[in-house]
């Protein structure tokens, strides 16, 4: 059983391990408990390449960086995205993310909250016989809440509290021979973000820089088997940054940079028992060894374990690129690229986008194609609907009049 519920984990966060030949020895993909929530859940975000430290405030800013809400131009909004998983393997995996914020003022700052819903379609198991099919249904879900607040006219900040619970058969255990059972498991973590946006006039109108930094995903590690064993969640420290030139009054483009190191330790260490850096059979960390690594040490570990030193760890950093070109405020359509090392994942991709937005509903779409042969990702679309909350009340009130 267990060997079946982690297979089911490995396709959905390595799906990616393209190894196309390579011998295994030379991958060391970071893999990790609950990998959805490494996914981007909103269209906006996914256009520009999978980013979304660095980018204009959006009501999808509580998954990228909350402090970002501080900047918001609604006092108040609400968001639905979904994104079917994996098309290109499967038909019945789907993300589903659910955003709000409400923002005091300058003074009182606000707060921000969201829901994760990660379905991994129907899975069939046999019970303890091999015979009776069982059908479940693994499923992950999160639910967290943010406080934002400027600190400057340029700066906010945020921290964030998040609960994570991952339910990877449904309580089926399908050995009788007293084997390892699985249970469902969860954990609590924290995120910490801040936002620097400034102004600058340029002949053409009002130019943006804006840099952003997060680390998510600071918490404890997720037990789903009896035997002790236990997995890091996905932490990660974003770094980010967007500049918006105006062209004139009503065309705006913006070029965002996004890069993203996983604070997670890799299996083929250089913290190993016994490490020697020229036998490759003393790099993988046993089961037991990892389980035994507390969440603060692998945050910290993680920086500086791989086996290939300083070049392994930087090829384990995500990069992101996007740009965005706007009309009005109104019209948008963006284009953007997410690179990973091939050793690492490989996944690679371009990706498009559009939005539509006015002053109550905002909609946006995004469609990704892959670079690598065989990319999982490829053909991925995603889907935005969000709403402003301070627009929906003035629209009231006037009808009201």
């Amino acid at each position: 059983m267990k060997k079946v519920i982690l297979s089911i984990t490995a396709v959905l966060c390595a799906v990616t391990m393209n190894a196309q030949g390579v011998p295994d020895d030379t991958m060391n993909p970071l893999i990790t408990a609950m990998p959805s929530l490494s996914i981007a859940p909103d269209a906006r975000a996914a256009g520009l390449g999978d980013l979304g430290v660095a980018t204009e405030a959006d009501f999808n800013s509580q998954y990228w960086n909350p402090a970002k809400y501080a900047y918001m131009y609604s006092k108040g909004g609400i968001t639905a995205n979904y994104t079917p998983w994996l098309r290109k393997l499967v038909s019945d995996i789907d993300l589903a993310y659910l955003a709000g914020f409400y923002n005091f003022g300058d003074l009182g700052g606000g707060i921000g909250a969201s829901f994760t819903y990660f379905s991994m379609g129907d899975v069939q198991l046999t019970d303890g016989s091999g015979m009776t099919p069982i059908t479940v249904r693994p499923n992950e879900w999160a639910l967290d809440l943010s406080y934002f607040r400027k600190l400057h006219e340029y700066v906010s900040m945020s921290v964030a509290v998040r609960f994570l619970y991952s339910d990877l058969n449904n309580g089926v255990n399908t050995s009788t021979t007293g084997g390892t059972e699985m249970h469902p498991a969860w954990t609590m973590a924290a995120d910490l973000g801040i936002y620097y946006r400034q102004p600058f006039e340029l002949p053409s109108g009002t130019s943006h820089l804006a840099i952003g930094l997060t680390i998510k995903n600071l918490g404890g590690k997720m037990a789903y088997a009896t035997d002790g064993s236990s997995n890091f969640i996905p932490a990660s420290l974003n770094i980010g940054a967007g500049y918006e030139i105006p062209i004139n009054k009503y065309n705006f483009l913006t070029v965002n940079v996004e890069a993203n190191k996983m604070m997670v330790p890799s299996r083929l260490s250089k913290y190993t028992t016994g490490f020697d850096a020229n036998d490759p059979t003393t790099w993988r960390a046993s089961q037991q060894e990892y389980s035994d690594w507390t969440s603060a040490r692998g945050w910290f570990q993680s920086f500086d374990d791989a086996p290939g030193g300083s070049k392994e760890e930087f090829q384990e950093v995500r990069w992101g690129a996007g740009i965005e070109y706007s009309y009005n405020k109104q019209f948008f359509a963006r284009m953007g690229y997410s690179y990973e090392n091939y050793y690492k994942g490989n996944r690679n991709y371009l990706t498009f986008g559009a939005g539509f937005h006015l002053s109550i509903v905002a909609l946006d779409v995004s469609y990704c194609v892959g670079l690598a042969s065989s990319n999982p990702l490829d053909q991925t679309m995603r889907f935005t609907l969000g709403f402003d909350l301070a627009g929906i009340k003035d629209l009231v009130d006037n009808r009201k009049k």
